[in-house]
């Protein structure tokens, strides 16, 4: 199978090209300033430096928000073709704040209260409703950046009249005393494969790894695993980082982070978290790719008229969650089962048989 990174060429970008060629037969490095998409007349072309991108069996595209217009072009028009770990829309969700949160709200992921302003006098009303010290956040931004503190009233309705001359949206949320500590856990698929407790150097609030902060490995609990993963799966992404913060009330969602970088937590962890990701990008193409083989099979079975046993054997991989088997869709296609339907398993070594009773 032939892979590809598209990516800004960051230092975790080529850590993990270099392990995806552990298991694909092939993996190019495509720089995602060269890429564009060509929209015409009935057609919609993926092109870099100017040519067709070749076919791929997996394409794992990472970026900064300033791009995400861009990724989530490309995601729409080669997902059907390759497997992306991450979902088209997802691009525009994770790199707006706002929007991530709306979407945490929606699956009732616990985060902290978090404002939206629509106007100076909303804003301020929110400020002499809200206890201190408070979190005011621009939307877009990375590695902590763009994330201010404010004490008081005062120093809140500063922030406000600077950012208002900016024309800058911002967030208010709820300030959880953590003591500048924080946990940020890598997820791949339906696994945490690493995760660590970052620390904020003294004087300073954040505990990005980016600005200073230092980390160390940290085993997590069943509850805080299950909220980072159900964050990663709400939000579209296969592959991802999701930063909670450790409150009195259980953990709470600050951020997800797309595209996270990886040698903080390998360091802290001793985990080779490239390795994890390429491996479960290359489980997944083959998945992918096996669905593909399925439907061509199918569709070359119903142009030949064929039905019956011969168009109802199908070779393929097992897609295991949690240690549960996960059915292509194209078995639930042919069997025509309903979510009301009571089956018989027939299970021995080897073979299992589901009927409908």
């Amino acid at each position: 199978m032939k892979a590809a990174v598209m990516s800004l060429g960051s230092k975790s970008s080529l850590m993990i090209l270099e392990a995806m060629k552990n298991y694909f037969d092939s993996v190019d490095n495509i720089d995602l300033r060269d890429v564009e998409v060509n929209l015409g007349a009935g057609k919609l072309d993926v092109l870099y430096e100017g040519n067709q991108l070749p076919q791929y069996s997996c394409i794992y595209a990472r970026g900064s928000f300033r791009y995400a217009p861009l990724l989530r072009s490309v995601t729409r028009t080669l997902y059907r073709n390759s497997y992306m770990p991450i979902r088209a829309e997802t691009f525009t969700l994770g790199h707006d704040k706002l929007l991530t949160h709306l979407v945490l709200q929606h699956f009732s992921i616990p985060m902290p209260a978090t404002y939206l302003a629509s106007s100076t006098r909303a804003a301020k009303k929110i400020l002499n409703e809200v206890t201190y010290p408070i979190v005011l956040k621009f939307p877009h931004g990375t590695g902590g950046k763009g994330v201010m503190f404010a004490e008081s009233y005062a120093a809140a309705s500063s922030m406000l009249d600077a950012l208002i001359v900016l024309k800058q949206p911002f967030l208010i949320q709820e300030y959880i005393e953590t003591g500048g500590v924080d946990i940020r856990a890598l997820i791949a698929g339906d696994r945490v494969v690493a995760s660590m407790r970052r620390k904020a150097v003294k004087g300073e609030m954040r505990a990005n790894i980016h600005a200073g902060g230092s980390g160390e490995s940290v085993v997590l609990d069943e509850r805080t695993k299950r909220i980072a993963i159900d964050t990663a799966a709400s939000i579209g992404a296969d592959v991802c980082a999701v930063d909670m913060l450790e409150s009195g009330k259980g953990p709470l969602v600050i951020e997800v982070n797309l595209s996270p970088g990886l040698q903080g937590i390998t360091k802290a962890t001793g985990i080779n978290v490239s390795d994890k990701i390429a491996k479960y990008l290359f489980e997944r193409s083959e998945i992918f790719s096996a669905r593909d083989r399925d439907e061509a099979t199918l569709k070359i079975f119903e142009d030949l008229g064929l039905s019956g046993e011969m168009a109802q054997q199908i070779i393929t991989n097992l897609d295991f969650r949690a240690n549960r088997i996960l059915l292509p869709k194209i078995v639930t296609d042919i069997s025509k089962f309903g979510e009301k339907d009571e089956v018989v398993l027939k299970v021995e070594k080897g073979k299992l048989v589901v009927e409908r009773v």
